[in-house]
């Protein structure tokens, strides 16, 4: 059995630990307000980004931070791992994230969710749910916190694409504030439903905000452009063993 192999059992197994405990010693902060919600979110992360550091042997680094808005904005991140649900929740500021309202219904987990104010969607819903989708956007945006949406709405391995979902087109277009495109390369590292992690650094490139004002088909055209060139550039500089 192989170190990394090694590594990786042992981390799962911590990690389940880890956030089993937290989820059930939190269980009393269901009754507090949001943001202790999101105090103990930042530990619990915290403390899984310190085993993926320390056990797997993953790290992370930032490029483009320059590029984040002073204002509330909506971030359109290409969705590789849960690595980045954790990474962004914190290092944005617990935006509120845009997920499949089923995800509400886990015990434990999903009460959390519900608790830290996320901004729920009934897939199945159409139209209907395009409208709760912008109706929730404004009341975060206008409470001073940003907005996470992955475009994809679903996990997508490293060197593939699926296509780009109408929400993030329906965010941009009715809230008028900056939509910024964020590439990664978490998926080479903590792959999905992947039991072995792998070791390196994963970089999380924020590209230039894209302004208010583009039409719909521009606009989508122009994000997924921005997105895949950086998320592929990202990919072949770390495979050929550049620092990304």
């Amino acid at each position: 059995m192989s170190p990394q192999v090694l590594r990786s059992i042992l981390f799962n197994l911590l990690y389940g630990i880890w956030t089993g405990g937290m989820h059930i010693l939190c269980l009393p902060l269901l009754f507090a307000s949001r943001r202790v919600v999101q105090a103990a979110g930042g530990i619990w992360i915290d403390g899984t980004l310190w085993l993926l550091k320390y056990i797997v042997g993953i790290d992370y680094r930032i490029v483009g931070a320059e590029n984040l808005p002073a204002m509330p904005a909506v971030y359109a991140a290409k969705h590789q791992s849960a690595w980045e649900t954790l990474f962004l929740s914190r290092y944005l500021n617990f935006p509120a994230f845009v997920l499949k309202k089923e995800l509400l219904s886990i015990p434990l987990f999903g009460w959390f969710l519900k608790k830290a104010g996320m901004i729920a969607v009934n897939r199945k819903a159409g139209a209907s749910a395009l409208r709760s989708m912008a109706r929730q956007a404004t009341e975060t945006l206008e409470s001073g916190r940003s907005i996470l949406i992955f475009p994809e709405g679903t996990r997508v391995a490293p060197g593939q694409t699926k296509p780009y979902q109408p929400g993030v087109a329906a965010l941009y277009t009715q809230q008028k504030v900056p939509l910024v495109p964020v590439a990664l390369n978490s998926g080479l590292y903590w792959g999905r439903r992947a039991f072995i992690k792998k070791p390196g650094t994963i970089v999380v490139e924020f590209l230039p905000p894209i302004p208010p004002g583009l039409d719909r088909k521009t606009l989508m055209r122009e994000l997924e452009s921005r997105i895949e060139t950086a998320a592929t550039a990202l990919a072949q500089r770390s495979v050929g063993g550049g620092r990304g």
